[in-house]
C-alpha cells in the first residue's frame, strides 16, 4: 500500500486553509477504505514533519477527524481510524433494522428484561395507571462488533410474548410488526447529555463524554400507546439526519 505521503498532496499556492486541505485528503482516505478502521497513524509531530506543516496546524486537522468520529485517539495506543459514524434518518424503523440495511453486522445484549411497576413517567407516556405492570427492557446495541447505544423500553404488559433470545436476534418494531401490531405514529425528542460512568463503561466511551438522546413515544393504528423508549447513542459514533422541506 502507498504510503500517506505518497497519497496525500498540500498545495501551498491554494487558498484552502492547509489544514483542511490535508483532512479533506485524509477523510477520503478513510472513507473509501484505502486506511480500514482500526489503522494507526504516526503521531503528531512524526506526521506534521513529513509533510512540511506546523504542529498546529497538523493537530487542527486531526481534530478536525476526531469531531467528525473518523479518528480517535486512546492513551497508549495513539491515533487510530475508526469505523465511519451511522447516520439515521429519522423514521419509523428500529435501530436494528437500520444497521441491517447497510449491512453493519446489528447485535443486541439482553441486559434486562421484567415485569415492574410503572412510575409516573413511564405511565403518562403508556396511559396506563401509575403503579400497573408494564415490561422494562434494558438492551445494548452494537454493530460491527462496537458498541452503539444503550436502549431503555417500556411496554404495556401482556403486548408481546418476549424472551431474550427473541430479543437478541431482531429489532422491537420488528417484533411488534410480525405481532400484527401497525405502528402509527409517534412523538420523539432528541437531545445531548454527558455520559454516566455506567453508560461510559457500557459503551466504550470516557467517562463525561457526549450523548445523543432519544425518548420516544410510539403508537398504533387505534392511537394507543405501545412503546416508550428513551435511548442514549455515541456521538462519536452516531448522528440522526433529517429532510426539512419548505411550504
Amino acid at each position: 500500500m502507498e504510503s500517506l505521503a505518497q497519497q496525500i498532496t498540500i498545495d501551498r499556492s491554494s487558498p484552502v486553509p492547509l489544514y483542511f486541505q490535508f483532512a479533506q485528503q485524509l477523510q477520503h482516505l478513510i472513507e473509501s477504505g484505502a486506511l480500514p478502521p482500526g489503522t494507526r497513524l504516526s503521531n503528531e509531530v512524526a506526521m506534521a514533519d513529513q509533510f512540511g506543516l506546523s504542529r498546529p496546524t497538523m493537530r487542527q486537522a486531526m481534530q478536525h477527524l476526531v469531531d467528525k468520529g473518523l479518528l480517535a485517539r486512546k492513551r497508549g495506543v495513539g491515533t487510530q481510524v475508526v469505523a465511519n459514524r451511522i447516520r439515521r434518518q429519522l423514521e419509523f424503523t428500529s435501530l436494528f433494522e437500520d444497521l441491517a440495511r447497510d449491512r453493519r453486522r446489528p447485535a443486541t445484549e439482553v441486559l434486562s428484561m421484567e415485569t415492574v411497576p410503572a412510575g409516573p413517567e413511564v405511565a403518562a407516556a403508556l396511559q396506563v395507571e401509575e403503579g400497573a405492570e408494564v415490561v422494562a427492557l434494558r438492551r445494548l446495541r452494537l454493530a460491527d462488533g462496537e458498541p452503539i447505544a444503550l436502549l431503555h423500553n417500556h411496554l404495556p404488559a401482556g403486548l408481546l410474548d418476549l424472551a431474550p433470545q427473541i430479543l437478541a436476534g431482531a429489532g422491537l418494531y420488528q417484533l411488534l410488526r410480525r405481532s400484527g401490531i401497525v405502528l402509527s405514529t409517534a412523538d420523539q425528542t432528541i437531545g445531548a447529555r454527558r455520559a454516566t460512568a455506567a453508560e461510559a463503561r457500557l459503551l466504550d466511551e470516557s467517562r463525561g463524554a457526549t450523548l445523543l438522546t432519544m425518548v420516544r413515544t410510539a403508537r398504533d393504528a387505534s392511537d394507543r400507546p405501545v412503546e416508550y423508549g428513551s435511548h442514549v447513542y455515541r456521538a462519536s459514533r452516531y448522528a440522526f439526519e433529517m429532510t426539512v422541506a419548505a411550504h
